[in-house]
């Protein structure tokens, strides 16, 4: 939240929105139901300072409005959850093509001469999920072919395909060291937009680990069978590839004829 509002306060032309990447969904956290209608900067429409109670501690309205509408929205979300097991894996490609459509939106209500700016931060505790492999490919393609960077702030263990986001995007991406020291990271690394990151002294980036799952297992793996027709990937061979169900011709080495021995007579 403090992040969210320093980049709010940044310039009053910054939005904000928030995805909550679960294990059963993804969420919009703000600007949820409670924001629809309503304008940020109070442009054409109400604006949401008027929806805003007002604030006893001195704060910016709409920054208490905010942080009490996320606060509400993940605790919504925790308690509608019905987790089964010890499962780890959220939707995170999901929530990256919601980020993206959402994008894609606010870029289509801005005017003729107007130009928008955007970036995507992942704040990521979860495992990797290979299962989404394809899915994450994706969207991160997409993301760059609009332009869009991609930060990561990993909080756990390495993220193999954030790595790969955030390399391919011409993000950040970062494994915080010092847990008590999370927010100085975030304001630090993630606050400044690409122009400015230019000027400061940054994390050295990391070395990427770009292995790809297979499509057979979803596992990462190092070398394998690539389908020449749809480029499927595939941790063991198969003359026909599940996929595109194209059928390859093995080509077994030749066979040699045995030589037929001469009997000799016997005189």
């Amino acid at each position: 939240m403090v992040l969210g509002n320093s980049h709010l306060l940044m310039s009053r032309t910054n939005k904000l929105a928030v995805i909550a990447s679960h294990t059963q969904e993804s969420r919009f956290l703000y600007p949820g139901k409670r924001w629809a209608a309503a304008d940020p900067f109070g442009e054409g429409g109400p604006s949401m300072e008027s929806n805003c109670s007002g604030s006893k501690d001195g704060k910016y309205e709409l920054l208490t409005a905010i942080n009490d509408a996320i606060a509400e929205e993940i605790k919504d979300l925790m308690t509608k959850t019905d987790m089964k097991g010890q499962q780890t894996e959220t939707l995170l490609a999901g929530s990256l093509a919601k980020a993206l459509c959402y994008i894609n939106k606010m870029g289509k209500d801005l005017k003729a001469n107007q130009e928008i700016k955007s970036r995507i931060l992942v704040i990521k505790a979860a495992e990797d999920s290979a299962l989404q492999y394809m899915n994450f490919m994706n969207v991160i393609f997409a993301a760059q072919k609009q332009s869009i960077l991609i930060d990561a702030c990993v909080l756990d263990s390495d993220s193999g395909l954030l790595q790969q986001a955030c390399d391919i995007t011409g993000g950040i991406y970062l494994k915080v060291p010092h847990m008590p020291s999370l927010l100085q990271y975030l304001l630090w690394v993630f606050l400044p937009d690409q122009e400015q990151r230019s000027q400061l002294v940054l994390p050295p980036p990391v070395h990427v680990d770009y292995r790809a799952a297979c499509f057979c297992h979803r596992n990462l793996i190092e070398i394998g069978y690539v389908c020449s027709v749809c480029l499927s990937i595939f941790c063991n061979f198969s003359p026909i590839c599940s996929t595109c169900e194209t059928a390859f011709k093995i080509s077994l080495p030749p066979v040699m004829k045995a030589k037929k021995k001469k009997l000799k007579v016997a005189a």
